[in-house]
């Protein structure tokens, strides 16, 4: 294919594993994640200016490439799509979140002047309910989860735990529970739009 011919040895061997992923290769998912992980987590820190905050961002844009591996086409390296995606799902956190009062375009001229304080941690109480609603119906979706996806997902949003935390408490090395963690949110999301609650 004349395409990928035009692609560096990196960008093809990605190919290889984007195709093993398709049919579900754990290790393929696992290798794709261990090899960017560390480039998205750094770009996304720079964007929000906030450790967990880019942590989370990182999980969701694997999650959601992972998720939609059967749109991605060899026109592109599979790195530059990832970062794409992480970006554009960066740049929709930022506007949800109010970080930046200017217009998004200026994000790259003004991460210094972001104001993270804008945020309130405080719902009003109709936002309460519709949060504790939410939380219900999470709870309910978690519980469909594998025994192991679902005390991971339990020890880092129930409990907040780090992932060296978990690492400790599952006596697993820290790149699988980043893996693991990474198929279980896939999972959840799966199960959620299942359930017509997207």
């Amino acid at each position: 294919m004349e395409l990928e011919s035009s692609l560096s040895d990196k960008a093809r061997h990605d190919l290889v594993l984007v195709e093993r992923a398709r049919k579900g290769d754990e290790k393929a998912f696992s290798t794709l994640l261990n090899r960017y992980r560390d480039s998205i987590y750094f770009m996304l820190l720079k964007m929000v200016n906030n450790a967990s905050d880019a942590e989370d961002l990182t999980i969701e844009a694997f999650g959601k490439a992972f998720r939609n591996l059967d749109l991605f086409t060899p026109e592109f390296a599979f790195s530059t799509w990832l970062f794409k995606i992480a970006t554009n799902n960066c740049i929709d956190f930022i506007r949800r979140k109010q970080l930046i009062p200017g217009p998004i375009d200026q994000l790259q001229d003004d991460q210094d002047d972001m104001t993270v304080n804008l945020q309130s941690d405080l719902p009003d109480p109709e936002e309460s309910l519709i949060n504790d609603q939410k939380i219900a119906v999470l709870r309910s979706i978690v519980n469909q989860l594998e025994p192991r996806y679902r005390k991971l997902i339990e020890l880092r949003y129930y409990k907040e735990y780090s992932y060296e935390e978990i690492a400790t408490e599952m006596k697993l090395p820290i790149g699988t529970v980043k893996a693991q963690l990474y198929r279980a949110k896939t999972l959840l999301y799966n199960i959620f739009t299942k359930t017509g609650n997207s």
